[in-house]
């Protein structure tokens, strides 16, 4: 990637029963345009843990984005959506004002399947200002229904947004993109002039060479300007550029909470430790458990979620 402001390594970190990469935020670039939050989970082999099932969990000010590369994922929530989820297509759930999700390995993956690994990323999305609290919504888009294409041995998929003369069908708040490329051959990838706002690459396989320098799998990096976006690709690669618009407003994070107010993150963070029903409704047919606040992130002390 041209003119590379800021390059990432892949940090370890835990979200319940099992590890995960975490890529942003990072103290050093917290938001990329509405990006705020991905986390690369996996692969891991499904018979090698106990439990991968993530308890009902809260959320406000932001739409997640669930794009897996193997496994499945069943997906639930207090709106009332109960979706399977596997490799290829979108789970895109905004919280808006308040959700609670669940998501737990299929029961017949975890019988019939216990080879299975579970590989994907979890994607935090900022909303505008004036949408942080719009009602809850749940959109499920098939792998098939996203705009997919081919130029000289590289194969692109334009996950979420618009980008490169593309539109995906993914409903989303602002200007943005999400775009996976894959490449089958040492290639030259130049697409800036089909880019936007901040972008930045995330390298899950293969290699990357820009400027003479050569980048590997689990970094980020963050560009100067995308319409300067040209990078070569190793053979058998795979990467994923994402950015647009940055928000006006700078996005705190409270545990699973997004907003550009602390004090409304202090009140989503008193509703869920009290179990406020009317502000986090409980899951049809999962309502026997949840993810408790964490010990230790009583006030608002960092902008980062632990």
């Amino acid at each position: 990637m041209s003119i590379v402001d800021l390059v990432i390594e892949e940090r370890a970190a835990s979200i319940g029963n099992f590890m995960v990469g975490r890529l942003i935020p990072f103290r050093q670039k917290r938001t990329v345009g509405p990006f705020a939050f991905i986390d690369h989970m996996g692969p891991i082999a499904v018979k090698d843990h106990d439990n991968l099932d993530v308890d009902p969990h809260p959320h406000i000010g932001l739409s997640t984005l669930t794009y897996l590369f193997e496994g499945e994922i069943m997906h639930r929530d207090s709106i009332g959506s109960v979706e399977r989820i596997t490799p290829g297509a979108v789970n895109w759930m905004t919280a808006g004002k308040g959700v609670v999700h669940s998501e737990r390995i299929p029961e017949d993956i975890r019988q019939e399947k216990p080879d299975s690994i579970l590989h994907g990323l979890q994607i935090w999305i900022a909303l505008p200002k004036n949408l942080q609290e719009v009602e809850p919504l749940f959109v499920h888009i098939e792998a098939k229904d996203l705009p997919s294409w081919q130029e000289d041995g590289v194969s692109y998929k334009l996950i979420a947004g618009e980008a490169l003369g593309r539109k995906s069908p993914v409903p989303v708040y602002s200007p943005l993109y999400f775009i996976e490329i894959k490449s089958t051959k040492r290639q030259k990838i130049s697409i800036g002039s089909g880019l936007f706002g901040e972008s930045a690459m995330y390298i899950l396989d293969g290699a990357v060479y820009s400027e003479g320098h050569s980048y590997e799998p689990k970094h980020i990096l963050i560009a100067n300007d995308s319409k300067l976006c040209e990078f070569e690709l190793e053979a058998n690669s795979t990467v994923y550029i994402f950015g647009g618009e940055p928000l006006l407003e700078e996005r705190y994070i409270l545990w699973n909470f997004v907003s550009d107010d602390i004090q409304r993150l202090e009140q989503a963070k008193h509703d869920w430790i009290n179990q406020n029903h009317e502000a986090f409704p409980l899951i049809p047919q999962d309502d026997k458990s949840y993810v408790p606040f964490p010990e230790g992130m009583k006030s608002f002390k960092n902008k980062e979620r632990k």
